[in-house]
């Protein structure tokens, strides 16, 4: 049996009849991903676990704690934690199964008119500005934590990627076990969408970055490609960091407002960028 078979085993055994793992689907490099039936609910959810040599170095009562208060989040616009806890040592989460495709997946046919990509990027900085109102930042905006169901966009996995870190790097004092925990730097992320101040593992990094990220994702729904490319990570962190954003190409069709828009939330400087995520809303309602 695979190390990935184990695992899977591992995570059924533990979930014992609650859940009943049904199959896996693609997932990141924090996570596996499995849709399964909740038993109590009669209801097809999506289970997440951390992978396993992430999960041996986090807390699990700190990340725990950090998914408390993303659970708290209900809006239109974002897939909701259903329930969370540890099984067996592994971290896990759950939300509801979303019919539908990924954005990515919406990608892979082809860069998308401007027309069509407006309303996509409206619904996600609805859910951006309920977030940030509540102090919830993603840190991980990309096409594949965007799933495109009916006519609405819907974002996933919000603050997952800071529960990772907070319960990563923070010390076991009596000072961080009794202050807030939602003060640690940022890690993690996803290189070709990660802000400057991402990249550089900045501790004052804040919303804005996901307002770059989107801007990222923007840029490449009607180019067809994200802004900046490299052979690896580093590379791609090198761009983030010191290459000017380039203009949208001519043949995307894109708006003067719309690329206007793009090349704002693209700063370097977050300073520079949009002030949160209602006035990208209100600038996306005005295309």
């Amino acid at each position: 049996m695979s190390s990935l078979d184990l695992l899977r085993a591992r995570l059924a055994a533990a979930l014992g009849e609650r859940y009943t793992l049904e199959r896996e689907l693609t997932g990141g490099g924090m996570a596996r991903v499995f849709v399964a039936h909740e038993a109590a609910l009669n209801r097809r959810v999506v289970i997440k676990t951390l992978a396993p040599e992430l999960a041996a170095s986090l807390s699990a009562e700190r990340f725990d704690r950090e998914i408390q208060l993303v659970a708290a989040l209900q809006q239109a616009n974002i897939v909701p934690v259903h329930a969370s806890g540890s099984a067996d040592g592994l971290p896990w989460f759950s939300m509801p199964y979303v019919e539908g495709d990924s954005l990515r997946a919406r990608l892979a046919k082809g860069p998308l008119a401007e027309a069509e990509a407006v309303p996509i990027l409206r619904d996600v900085a609805r859910a951006l500005a309920y977030a940030h109102d509540r102090g919830v930042v993603h840190r991980d905006i990309k096409p594949d934590n965007i799933l495109l169901s009916g006519d609405a966009a819907v974002v996933t996995d919000f603050g997952i990627a800071k529960a990772v870190t907070v319960a990563r790097t923070m010390g076991d004092s009596a000072a961080t076990r009794s202050g807030p925990i939602t003060s640690a730097g940022i890690s993690l992320g996803t290189p070709a969408y990660m802000a400057p101040e991402q990249a550089a593992a900045d501790a004052t990094a804040d919303r804005r970055v996901d307002l770059y990220a989107l801007g990222c994702v923007a840029y490449e729904l009607v180019a067809g490609h994200p802004p900046f490319a490299g052979a690896s990570a580093a590379e791609l962190l090198r761009a983030h960091l010191l290459t000017p954003p380039p203009p949208l190409p001519a043949a995307a069709g894109a708006s003067r407002g719309y690329a206007a828009l793009v090349a704002r939330c693209l700063a370097k400087d977050p300073a520079q960028r949009p002030a949160s995520a209602r006035e990208v809303l209100r600038a996306l309602e005005q295309l």
